[in-house]
């Protein structure tokens, strides 16, 4: 699958947070040990399969909170089994984590409450935007016409300077900025509504 799982937090803290963990629970715990790092929550771009389903061996050792966007908790049962450590957050939310702010920025079109997680120049994007592309809208909870509004009106107020962490290693490079994004991603491209939803609807092959 290709999964990005990201370690966040300010490195003079001890503690860090963790975007999407998935498959292989043991490597993620190695690698915030490694770096004198502690789990200290759990933050979730959205509730697809390949981006929680390390959540639960995660929680049988750490009793820390799970973040995830309220449109995706009402929408989807596999991030409300996550009941007793679930947090919800809306847009704009922040997140303390040790000296990080973290801030929550809800971006659907993917799924109802896809969101990124902003540091002061950094967005790790999830499944919203790739490398040269941008997340599915044809599965359940897709909508292209709010993935349009999330990349150029949600993502284009951000400076163009900021780090992009794809959710996936679909590109060229595995970390991109926003201004190379909006130059070159074909998504970005599309400036008008009409043409992003037909081009993104089209028929995959």
């Amino acid at each position: 699958m290709k999964n990005f799982v990201y370690l966040v937090g300010a490195a003079e803290s001890a503690e860090v947070l963790v975007v999407d963990p998935a498959w292989d629970v043991g490597a993620i715990r190695q690698a915030a040990e490694a770096d004198g790092k502690r789990l200290a929550a759990v933050f979730l771009t959205h509730h697809h399969f390949d981006h929680l389903n390390g959540v639960p061996e995660l929680l049988r050792t750490h009793d820390v909170p799970v973040y995830a966007q309220r449109a995706e908790v009402e929408f989807a049962e596999a991030v409300r089994k996550f009941a007793g450590a679930m947090k919800p957050v809306g847009p704009g939310d922040v997140l303390h984590v040790g000296a990080a702010a973290l801030t929550c920025v809800h971006t659907p079109g993917h799924t109802p409450g896809s969101q990124c997680l902003l540091t002061r120049n950094a967005l790790v994007s999830g499944d919203t935007v790739f490398v040269n592309a941008c997340g599915r809208c044809d599965l359940s909870g897709g909508d292209a016409a709010q993935m349009y509004d999330s990349l150029h009106r949600v993502l284009g107020a951000l400076p163009a300077e900021t780090a992009l962490y794809p959710g996936h290693d679909y590109g060229d490079v595995r970390v991109s900025s926003l201004g190379r994004e909006r130059n070159h991603n074909p998504y970005f491209q599309l400036a008008e509504l009409e043409a992003f939803v037909a081009h993104r609807n089209r028929p995959r092959r």
